[in-house]
């Protein structure tokens, strides 16, 4: 079964210095109907304002994924890390046991638009770490990208759950395929651009949700950019 999640039935929230686009529910939007996805609990996709941010807060027992598609944002956090994470990186923090971080736009001009992906680990607890990895355009055009995964195999940045998370980037006639093992739930979110997807016709904001589907097809993209999840069940 493929459910599609148009993009405008995503819950919204509008603060001024910050535009946000909830696809699970989040802070004041609730849907019984889209609280989570096997362990893929959170994509909001964020637009904050120049010289705006999240202040210093907590959490704790939850992979946190950052992935920006334009701008730049700054991460600060209590275990001593501070960066600066543009388009191309995928930063990652295992939250664990608890850690304090704030996020920002530093630009005295420009939006800062990101998703930000938060994936329930598989064990609690844990102590607290933090990564970043960069993903050149090439590596990812015509072809879905391991970025995210519980080995760090290819390259890509780890996490405490038995989840991946592919980028691509598609136009014209490329075209590309994963297959999902017996059992396993896939995930696709637009994040840029247009694509068609086992059939679908996707925009920016579009989601397709897999349970027991055997393959996620991506083709006809239109300056696309295309995360992909294979997940367990919970």
């Amino acid at each position: 079964m493929i459910t599609l999640r148009p993009a405008r039935e995503r819950g919204h929230a509008n603060h001024g210095w910050l535009d946000s686009w909830h696809s699970f529910s989040f802070a004041n939007y609730h849907d019984d109907r889209h609280v989570h996805w096997g362990p893929l609990r959170v994509i909001n996709e964020d637009r904050v304002a120049a010289g705006q941010g999240f202040g210093q807060h907590g959490h704790r027992d939850m992979e946190i994924i950052s992935y920006v598609l334009e701008g730049a944002l700054g991460h600060k956090d209590s275990m001593g890390n501070s960066s600066s994470i543009v388009p191309g990186d995928v930063q990652r923090m295992s939250a664990g046991s608890g850690v304090q971080h704030s996020e920002y736009n530093y630009s005295e001009s420009g939006t800062t638009h990101f998703l930000q992906i938060w994936i329930i680990p598989d064990r609690q607890g844990v102590t607290p770490s933090y990564a970043e990895k960069r993903f050149a355009a090439e590596e990812k055009q015509g072809r879905l990208r391991l970025v995210v995964s519980p080995d760090g195999s290819d390259g890509s940045v780890s996490i405490h759950q038995d989840a991946r998370m592919y980028a691509g980037l598609f136009d014209g006639s490329e075209a590309a395929e994963l297959n999902l093992a017996e059992g396993r739930l896939g995930y696709v979110h637009m994040a840029r651009g247009e694509a068609t997807v086992n059939g679908h016709a996707l925009a920016a904001g579009d989601a397709l949700l897999y349970e027991g589907e055997p393959q996620i097809r991506i083709e006809q993209g239109r300056s696309a950019e295309v995360l992909v999840f294979d997940l367990p069940r919970l």
